[in-house]
């Protein structure tokens, strides 16, 4: 029988040694607190297992825990509810990488938490440091219309292979890997150090699945669209291929500058010919002994695509727009996939343990953690959509315009990151509040998409959104004043990544102000059924530079106090960010 992500629980994933590598791991913390392990030398054993420093605190962690595919059982969920609340804020995180975030666990009982994530088949091992992260999926993997075959067992596959891989423990840098279904590729191919997307090859009715991979992607301060590898990899040969591109980055990956150590600039050092001749024999030696590859299942075969259905019909407003912008069809006949709007990517301990019994009798126990920061709750029965509405409006999570202009995208930014420097969650709060006026829950901007990151590193994916923004700073007089760089028309598909243009650098507590006039001047000159991307690219950046300019003006004349603290704080903005820990 071939394996579909139903049969393979996310539990699978966990190897028994990280039990025994959790039990070192206590030694080491107690060592480090006794004083006979200097912070330095702890360092990298606290990285290896996902916990992360936090900005401004000592010994209270970020532990970011890996979500395969995005793919979490009710069970699992629980558990991370508890967790939660047992031993960090209340507060879980879901992030663009489809991991999920707890932050201020005191690093003495952080042995404990790891323990009960692995009693659940979780592991935060790898979710940090050189390694190969968390492998993403396209969330509706397995049940949209458009995909060639679920790749859900494929990303579970590469998750197993490379965790705890000998290969996989100190790269040149970091080396993220997505995989999608369908040529929309929902998972980002062009943005990734390995792409995967589904793919058919031959003829006469005989064709093979296989995939299509693109190498040395990536965004960062220095982002990069990945190239075609091959247009055309064999299953049985799609894991020899991705530790083959692993080794090779291994083995010719810069080491000694950070700033040059992800593999899209060893691609762009040796050209592209040369990776694929290195990738390629690195490949033959590897399928010489196939017994270190696990046979892959050959996909099944798709049901009929169904009908669009008809959404049942409902008297209130409010559920019928929340079923117009959060429940999509699938392709089995009878079942939606409902999107949960989660503001910032966050929720508490109730909405958790609320949303996890829900999945029990709505969507056969499967939570998905999606890269916009939200979950998706599958196979949800036409007849469950308004009930469910009612149970996620008790827990205040019916929030319409999933996916739209209002779902915003941020990383942590400044509020606990290391490396940030303004908070992107704070400007998503501000920008949120103007989205949601009637005026903006409108069709035509219901394509534009928001990302924001709080530093150029490019957390929030800013360089991909139509409205893009990074963090940085601008000098008023003696003073620093928080700013955005504000980035339009960017976008991926498969094969490409266009990337943002520049459009100025604004303080921050303007940046809504110039917001509302760049979507009052599309609203209107674009032309009918223009996208947004269409109308950047037809009318060029000149007349929005010259719209937003007076909201750039640092001049004495024009600085008000306000300008001088972010969204969301107390005091007044210093320039203060550190280093960074994604990398050591």
């Amino acid at each position: 029988m071939p394996m579909t992500s139903h049969d393979e629980p996310t539990a699978s994933q966990v190897p028994a040694p990280i039990a025994e590598e959790i039990e070192a791991f206590g030694r080491r913390v107690g060592d480090y607190l006794d004083g006979a392990l200097s912070p330095d030398a702890f360092k990298p054993c606290r990285l290896q297992l996902g916990i992360y420093g936090i900005r401004g605190l000592k010994d209270k962690q970020m532990v970011r825990v890996k979500v395969p595919a995005g793919r979490l059982t009710s069970d699992q969920f629980e558990r991370l509810a508890e967790l939660a609340r047992d031993f960090a804020t209340g507060r879980a995180h879901v992030t663009t990488r489809q991991d999920i975030q707890l932050y201020e666990v005191p690093i003495a009982r952080t042995p404990d938490l790891l323990r009960r994530l692995e009693e659940v088949g979780l592991t935060s091992r790898e979710a940090c440091g050189n390694s190969v992260r968390n492998v993403t999926a396209c969330p509706f993997a397995g049940v949209c219309a458009d995909e060639l075959f679920d790749v859900t067992p494929y990303a579970l596959a590469i998750t197993r292979h490379f965790l705890r891989n000998p290969l996989s423990q100190s790269l040149p840098r970091k080396f993220k890997i997505s995989v999608s279904g369908c040529r929309h590729d929902c998972a980002m191919a062009p943005i990734h150090d390995l792409g995967i997307v589904a793919a058919s090859h031959g003829e006469n009715g005989h064709a093979a699945y296989g995939f299509t991979l693109y190498a040395g992607g990536g965004l960062g301060a220095l982002p990069r669209s990945a190239d075609a590898l091959e247009p055309f990899t064999p299953i049985q040969q799609l894991l020899p291929t991705s530790e083959a591109i692993v080794r090779v980055f291994n083995q010719h990956g810069e080491r000694k500058n950070r700033q040059r150590a992800r593999m899209k600039f060893l691609i762009e050092r040796v050209g592209l010919a040369e990776f694929q001749r290195l990738v390629f024999a690195e490949r033959a030696a590897l399928l010489k002994d196939l017994s270190r590859f696990p046979p892959l299942p050959e996909p099944q075969p798709l049901e009929a695509t169904s009908s669009p259905e008809t959404l049942p019909p409902v008297g209130m407003a409010a559920l019928r727009r929340w079923l117009a912008t959060n429940a999509r069809p699938q392709r089995q006949a009878g079942y939606w996939i409902v999107t949960v709007r989660l503001p910032l990517g966050d929720l508490n301990v109730h909405q958790m343990r609320e949303l996890a019994e829900l999945a029990r009798w709505c969507s056969r126990g499967e939570l998905i953690t999606t890269q916009w920061q939200d979950l998706c709750l599958p196979w949800v029965e036409s007849g469950q959509l308004e009930r469910l509405y009612d149970q996620l409006a008790e827990i205040g999570l019916a929030l319409p315009e999933a996916e739209r202009i209002q779902d915003i995208t941020a990383c942590p930014g400044a509020d606990t990151c290391q490396i940030g420097i303004t908070s992107s969650r704070g400007l998503a709060r501000a920008l949120t509040e103007l989205l949601e006026r009637p005026d903006y829950r409108t069709e035509d901007l219901a394509g534009i998409r928001i990302k924001i990151s709080g530093c150029p590193n490019s957390c929030g994916q800013h360089h991909i959104a139509d409205l893009g923004f990074f963090g940085t700073a601008a000098k008023a007089g003696e003073r620093f004043v928080p700013c955005y760089q504000i980035l339009l028309g960017g976008s991926t598909e498969e094969g490409t990544a266009s990337f943002g243009q520049r459009l100025a650098r604004v303080p921050a507590r303007r940046v809504p102000l110039a917001v509302k006039e760049i979507l009052t001047i599309y609203k209107g000159k674009r032309i009918p059924n223009e996208s947004f991307r269409e109308f950047i690219a037809r009318v060029g950046l000149s007349t929005l530079e010259e719209a937003v300019r007076p909201f750039t003006d640092l001049t004495p004349q024009a600085v008000s106090e306000d300008l001088f603290t972010d969204w969301g704080a107390a005091q007044p903005f210093a320039l203060e960010a550190g280093k960074g820990e994604c990398a050591e």
